[in-house]
């Protein structure tokens, strides 16, 4: 049985009153979602602990059943799906240009990421300019990624065991690195976010007196006058989904990171790019996802909820997800005919549309679908319905272990076959045969 994953990420949202105390969600015309939610199963999730704010990636990372201590940093993740090349010992952070103003000897963050002026061109000048620092053993690399998006590579004695700078809210001082307390290499660490403290500043040296920003200025556009970091990280080498779950992945999306995701678990990845057709870009993904017939386990991923929520605008997330909502007509069809396909609808996040949290900590519904998934009479799909599901709320890597369940996978606790217990059970393991002694030495052994 094959299984699709259909994330919607950033779906969860609160009550507003412009929507009449209703959700986004609620208040979509979401016809096909609604099918689907009285096919099959319903209920909450939450990757983590309920309250807690979830970024994308570390939600992505438990809810495929891995642990906090099993993720590498988003920095690292971003460098591996854009393709950045470095060593498993290096250091990896996000960066970007922000606008800065000195107040008392401190830079107030007044412009953020999407805030700087000047062309694409512009920006890559910029970040041209700021060449490569060394202290000592370390060695700083801006690499950059995207318009104003970079990867800040740490080689040498360093580790990944420091703060973000980057203050996120606007008005907020720029945030001195420092090490984490209760890090395991705390020396190490202090050194690292001393020489970043330097690079950064060396940096604002640079950018403040490029002719670009002087340009820029001149034009009366927001200057990219410091590099701000965030989310450090270094590889940890975790098992592979499919040893972990028994299930050959692909992830189907259109951001780096997931990319980078896939390539840590080692799934399979397919880029996919969005225009401004979000429900027929979500269709065509659905459809790859029908028509592979090499993977058994899809995971289908679309960032518009998130995305759209980030503008601040209940009634515009309202939209985009009943735009969503049109692009699933031949998944309804499909899971009406097929019989041999698991569907989960779901979301990573809560992404509030008015607030000042980038995410927040509610549960987002859940949805199965498929011919061994408890039906439960609820007829919409939407956080509060959900509610009233069968499947309850779960958790973490409770989510896996109920699709391995419900695809017919699932293994007896304490029946192990092989040497490793596993939650499912094993298509492939040495089997018994005539004249076999396990009691026999092997290898010299005795």
């Amino acid at each position: 049985m094959k299984t699709l994953l259909l994330l919607l990420d950033g779906i969860g949202d609160r009550s507003y009153r412009v929507l009449g105390n209703l959700t986004p969600l609620q208040a979509a015309a979401t016809p096909n979602l609604d099918r689907l939610a009285a096919l099959g199963g319903n209920g909450l999730y939450h990757a983590s602990r309920c309250g807690q704010c979830l970024p994308s990636e570390t939600a992505h990372y438990l809810l495929f059943g891995y642990s906090l201590s099993d993720f590498p940093g988003r920095g690292l993740l971003e460098a591996a799906g854009e393709g950045v090349p470095f060593n498993d010992e290096d250091v990896l952070c996000l960066a970007h240009l922000a606008g800065v103003a000195w107040k008392q000897h401190t830079p107030i963050l007044l412009y953020g990421r999407d805030h700087i002026g000047g062309s694409a061109e512009d920006i890559a000048e910029l970040m041209k300019g700021i060449t490569p620092f060394t202290a000592g053993e370390i060695r700083i690399e801006l690499h950059q990624t995207g318009r104003n998006d970079a990867i800040l590579l740490l080689r040498g004695e360093v580790s990944p065991f420091f703060s973000d700078s980057d203050p996120i809210t606007l008005q907020k001082p720029v945030a001195a690195v420092v090490p984490l307390h209760e890090n395991p290499e705390y020396e190490k660490a202090s050194k690292t976010a001393r020489v970043l403290n330097r690079y950064l500043m060396q940096c604002h040296e640079v950018l403040s007196t490029h002719p670009i920003n002087t340009k820029i200025r001149k034009a009366g556009k927001p200057a990219g006058n410091f590099l701000v970091t965030q989310r450090a990280g270094r590889r940890v080498k975790a098992v592979p989904f499919y040893e972990r779950w028994g299930y050959r992945g692909l992830v189907i999306a259109s951001g780096a990171v997931y990319g980078g995701i896939a390539h840590e678990l080692h799934l399979d990845f397919c880029r996919v790019q969005d225009t401004a057709n979000p429900g027929n870009d979500l269709r065509e993904r659905i459809l790859l996802a029908l028509k592979d017939d090499v993977h058994d386990f899809i995971h289908v991923h679309t960032k518009v909820p998130d995305e759209t929520s980030h503008k601040g605008d209940p009634e515009k997330k309202r939209d985009a997800v009943s735009l969503l909502d049109a692009g699933l007509s031949d998944l309804v069809t499909a899971m009406e005919q097929n019989r041999d396909l698991l569907l989960v609808i779901m979301g990573d996040h809560s992404t509030p549309s008015d607030s000042v949290l980038i995410h927040s900590g509610e549960v987002v519904p859940l949805c199965f679908v498929g011919e061994h998934v408890r039906r439960d009479g609820i007829h919409e799909y939407n956080e509060v319905s959900c509610a009233r599901g069968c499947l309850g709320s779960l958790k973490g890597e409770e989510l896996m272990y109920m699709i391995v369940n419900c695809s017919e996978r699932a293994s007896l606790l304490g029946h192990c076959i092989g040497p490793v217990q596993r939650p499912y059970a094993p298509f492939h393991y040495d089997a018994l045969q005539a004249g076999f002694d396990p009691l026999e030495p092997e290898d010299g052994r005795d």
